[in-house]
């Protein structure tokens, strides 16, 4: 299971499942009832609706969960903040 603390995060794993299951991002629209622009602009971790995101994740047979977030790793915080950021304070 994909752990998602950015919207990129959500893209990449959106995008990943779509391409496991063969699918086309005009296939998945359609099923989404929503415009391939749309299912795009969630794979690159740009904002779009609550109601858009559920239909493409129903369109995938996927659903989301909530859990509790956790401590996030280096790698994330890195991810989200970039790497230079977090080296600057190991120098101070």
């Amino acid at each position: 299971m994909d752990t998602i603390r950015l919207p990129i995060d959500l893209g990449a794993a959106v995008k990943r499942h779509r391409q496991q299951l063969a699918l086309t991002a005009v296939e998945v629209a359609a099923r989404a009832g929503r415009s391939r622009d749309i299912l795009y602009r969630l794979e690159r971790g740009e904002d779009v609706t609550v109601s858009a995101l559920l239909d493409i994740l129903r369109a995938l047979g996927l659903s989301l969960a909530l859990q509790p977030a956790g401590m996030p790793t280096l790698a994330e915080m890195q991810r989200r903040f970039g790497a230079e950021a977090l080296d600057d304070d190991d120098a101070a």
